[in-house]
């Protein structure tokens, strides 16, 4: 493929995010106003709840199989790397920076979850749908590119909520701890009653706390032992708050594998045939709206960071060299080493994928995160929108320098 073609390529499906992001900017302006803070909360819920799991849900069903399971097996390993390699550069950076203890989390957040879901389910078939593509039909590759793109917002999304929530959690209560009374929001999460001023874990070492006391019939000593035990899970519970771990992104990615890989399930819901295909298709109308809205929220989110400040610009310099040069240069190594070993199939799109993973800016979610701690928001805005708009560059040139990688 010559140079421009590869340029063009991979521009085109960063040019529909930019002006999806810059719609949904102009409809937050005050003199427009269809998209104010309210309506951006509300919305926000909305999707948290019932689109993106949907999204999540309906992809994953219609597109993983067992066998195709097996093939990618690879791939939740390549994310969990992206997010060690973010967190592993973004301490680097909270040391060299001096970062506040209230934005360690958000900070760390931002350097290991990427946007691993909505930019791939739009650059992907973008870039199939091109005429100079390397990779061969465009049907099938719409269709497989959409599999790993499935699966890499199913699995992003389980780690972002069981490990960037619960950092952002911790780190948060730093400056609530601060104030007289914890601050309070409507989103889902705090409906669970989180305490974010108790730590993430707390388990003081009673490795005998089993141990029968002397006098004690075996059956109370029984007892006192399940009496422990239950008082020590409920404790792991209350401290680690299990109920974040299974979100509703998290649920729809259990059903998801469900329906996908348990073929009697999946003969029921998936196809035109299928006798409960209605419901298929309900899911798969909710999930397309999932896109468009986040995409739109996070444009109306970045006016917000044009109106404010807090935030030192060596953090967020050093955020933009960690997203965009090191840790797409630190994916190129591993992918090529996955490659040599022979852990990954010489396949273009799987590559590509893959590579990608390692490039794209800070999850969308991560505005979620902060809304419902209310704390870190306008810093998170910032972020966004300096994030945002050095993706439309970046994505371009690490796009098309993966498709001459690969092709």
């Amino acid at each position: 493929m010559e140079l421009w073609t590869l340029f063009v390529t991979a521009s085109v499906p960063v040019l529909e995010s930019f002006l999806i992001t810059a719609l949904g900017s102009y409809l937050a302006l005050d003199r427009v106003n269809l998209l104010g803070p309210d309506c951006r909360k509300y919305l926000n819920t909305i999707v948290f709840y019932v689109n993106t799991p949907a999204l999540i849900a309906a992809n994953l069903a219609e597109t993983i199989t067992y066998d195709s399971l097996v093939k990618l097996w690879f791939m939740p390993v390549n994310i969990l790397l992206t997010f060690i390699v973010g967190s592993i550069f973004g301490w680097i950076l909270m040391k060299l920076t001096r970062t506040p203890p209230h934005l360690r989390g958000l900070v760390l957040g931002c350097c290991a979850a990427g946007n691993l879901g909505n930019l791939l389910l739009i650059i992907i078939p973008a870039v199939c749908e091109e005429s100079g593509s390397p990779f061969g039909d465009a049907d099938t590759c719409d269709t497989t590119g959409t599999t790993y793109a499935s699966l890499s917002m199913a699995i992003g999304a389980i780690y972002l909520w069981t490990y960037v929530y619960n950092i952002v959690r911790i780190s948060s209560k730093t400056s609530i701890q601060d104030s007289d009374s914890p601050q309070t929001t409507d989103s889902s999460s705090t409906s669970s009653h989180i305490s974010y001023t108790e730590p993430l874990l707390s388990i003081e070492d009673n490795v005998d706390q089993c141990e029968p006391p002397r006098n004690v019939s075996e059956g109370d000593a029984k007892m006192t032992c399940l009496g422990k035990t239950k008082e020590w899970m409920v404790m792991v519970n209350e401290k680690l708050n299990l109920k974040t771990v299974f979100s509703p992104s998290t649920i729809a990615v259990i059903i998801g594998f469900a329906v996908g890989i348990i073929s009697p399930i999946r003969n029921l819901l998936i196809g035109d045939d299928a006798p409960l295909a209605v419901i298929d298709d309900t899911t798969s109308l909710l999930g397309d709206a999932a896109i468009p809205l986040l995409t739109l929220i996070i444009g109306g989110n970045l006016v917000k960071g044009l109106r404010v400040g807090g935030i030192q610009k060596s953090i967020l310099i050093g955020i933009l060299i960690v997203k965009y040069v090191a840790a797409p240069l630190t994916g190129i190594l591993i992918v090529k080493g996955a490659v040599k070993f022979g852990f990954v199939s010489n396949d273009p799109l799987y590559l590509f994928v893959l590579l990608l993973q390692f490039a794209v800016p800070p999850a969308m979610n991560l505005g979620t995160i902060t809304q419902l701690f209310g704390q870190g928001e306008s810093e998170c805005s910032v972020i966004m929108l300096w994030t945002y708009i050095f993706a439309s560059l970046s994505l371009t040139f690490w796009c098309a320098f993966f498709l001459w990688l690969v092709a």
